[in-house]
């Protein structure tokens, strides 16, 4: 009879059930019989330099295989520093499951190394948590956290595996293996709310989409294309659903980048909101006060946070555009369509200028549209960092689902995802060129994942929005306390791509506008993962501050 230690079982069980394409992990004495087993089964495994990079290139690999995305990290402070990334994972839906070592169960409560009480840490962050005690019932356990991953609201499920259960042979006749891996059920919404949604949808003068990362999670594609053609709505795709139908469609609104996407709140008789939660971002749902709202999203618990909808229907996004593509009307909004350009373009005119004109120092928005010149539209673009996501989300353009991702944009505002998402991508999809552009503090906080990319060959090309500040930060101090009263937000003009070059990858200095794209065509030439350092103007500050130092004033 044929026996399998735990930590096999665990490797098996990845490999030949959910047939996981990559783990993300950094290396412990309490899952070192899982690594082994990783050999045995020929598991991916990409290491990195530290646990958050971990949890944060586990959830970009969700968005882009379509896949839960599997972090492992050993115990105590293995477990605590992913904390970050899983909570971003959580307040981003996105499906993750966290497999960690914790302390023997024999020697619990007796000041065991690296022993600390992880689940109460974890469990308000998760929607499931475990801990298996039996290495037979380890793949009863994988399933139910890939199930519990991926079911309704996706989000991040968290499973504890002691070394009790890891390092002894169990027979593997007694193992129930389960014949597949999970799939997430699709709830249907309440067939008696489609009719009254589909008629206020195509009673309306002035409709306005807004999605999410409900499009992405759906796999609504199809369903969400003939919904625009047919309503002839315009929208905006935001989050992991941007690119699900390509930026330069005639009916998007991304032209107007940000401001666009506000100022057809403003005038919208009627939003229809798919799949998208309405926090801090969309203003709480204040920003279109005057409209009626059509809201459509899995999770009940959405479907009046902040802003009561006037319609709410519960359900999967496919099945619910599905339902309303059988009774919506084909409808010409083009006047609506024009009238917005007319309305949002002036408001944006001078940082397209800026796009087009050289300038010293290098102006922001112009530093991105010479890198999409250089790189194009068929590329993932990753942007990171405060005023940096601004004129990045703003000026770059998504041809596919996630092409352009805030990866620092979403609720939690998590900075250093960048260089972790784009290795991810690049991982998940290596024929696509990644490019992540970063500010100078986010890059800092996981630039040592630069020796991660060049020992696993993930030729990403990072550029660097170098303005020598925290800069949103610094700007904000500015405009509350005075230029005199800046204080712990200034770094310095930092020679950052010499630190890729020491870790084995390429780096340039660009200072002026002229040097920058045959930078970046070298870069991209060199094969290696590369980093470009652009010093940038340091007093541009992008609407996205202004609105952020809003946000902070109590009144």
């Amino acid at each position: 009879m044929a026996e399998l230690y735990g930590g096999h079982v665990v490797a098996k069980y990845l490999h030949e059930v959910e047939e996981v394409g990559a783990v993300f992990s950094l290396s412990g004495g309490h899952i070192d019989r899982i690594y082994d087993g990783f050999h045995e089964y020929g598991v991916r495994l990409i290491d990195v330099r530290h646990e958050q990079a971990a949890a944060m290139m586990a959830h970009a690999w969700s968005i882009y295989n379509g896949s839960p995305g599997v972090c492992l990290v050993t115990a105590g402070p293995g477990f605590t520093n992913t904390l970050t990334g899983i909570v971003n994972a959580y307040q981003e839906n996105a499906p993750l499951v966290v497999l960690s070592g914790t302390s023997p169960i024999k020697d619990l409560g007796m000041g065991a190394l690296q022993e600390i009480n992880q689940v109460d840490m974890i469990k308000s962050t998760v929607k499931w948590h475990g801990i298996c005690l039996d290495a037979k019932r380890i793949p009863d356990y994988l399933f139910t956290a890939f199930r519990q991953a991926v079911s309704g609201r996706p989000g991040p499920v968290f499973l504890e595996l002691p070394p009790d259960i890891l390092n002894v042979t169990v027979q593997e006749e007694a193992i129930v293996w389960p014949k597949k891996g999970s799939v997430a059920p699709k709830p249907g919404p309440d067939p008696n709310l489609i009719q009254p949604a589909a008629d206020m949808i195509n009673q309306s003068e002035k409709p306005l989409i807004i999605a999410g990362s409900g499009v992405d999670l759906s796999g609504c594609d199809d369903e969400l294309k003939k919904f625009v053609d047919t309503t002839g709505i315009p929208f905006a795709l935001i989050s992991t659903g941007r690119g699900t139908l390509p930026d330069d469609h005639p009916l998007s609104i991304w032209d107007g980048g940000l401001m666009g996407i506000l100022t057809a709140f403003s005038q919208a008789d009627l939003v229809i909101a798919l799949g998208i939660r309405f926090n801090w971002l969309l203003m709480y749902g204040q920003v279109f006060p005057q409209a009626k709202l059509v809201r459509v999203d899995i999770d009940s618990n959405e479907i009046d946070r902040n802003r009561a909808a006037d319609i709410g229907l519960v359900g999967d996004l496919d099945l619910t555009l599905a339902q309303l593509n059988k009774v919506v009307e084909t409808k010409d909004h083009t006047a609506w369509r024009k009238s917005l350009t007319e309305a949002y373009m002036p408001i944006i005119a001078e940082e397209i200028n800026a796009r087009h004109t050289p300038s010293a120092p290098i102006h922001p928005a112009r530093m991105v549209a010479q890198v999409r010149e250089v790189v194009g539209d068929d590329a993932i673009y990753i942007v990171d960092g405060g005023d940096t996501s601004y004129f990045g989300l703003t000026a770059l353009r998504a041809t596919e689902k996630a092409g352009v991702l805030g990866a620092a944009s979403g609720q939690f505002g998590c900075l250093g995802t960048g260089i972790p998402f784009a290795l991810a991508a690049k991982a998940a999809r290596p024929d696509k060129t990644v490019v992540v552009i970063n500010g100078d503090g986010s890059f800092g906080l996981n630039a040592m994942e630069f020796d991660t990319a060049v020992r696993h060959d993930l030729p990403i090309v990072c550029v660097i929005n170098n303005d020598c500040a925290w800069g949103m930060i610094k700007h904000g101090q500015e405009m509350c306390y005075g230029d005199d009263r800046v204080c712990g937000s200034e770094l310095g003009a930092i020679h950052y791509e010499k630190m890729a070059e020491a870790l084995g990858g390429y780096g340039e200095f660009v200072e002026k506008d002229e040097d920058l794209i045959p930078a970046l065509k070298r870069a991209l030439e060199s094969g290696k993962p590369a980093c470009i350092n652009v010093m940038t103007d340091p007093c541009v500050v992008s609407p996205a501050t202004l609105q952020f130092v809003e946000g902070f004033k109590m009144e």
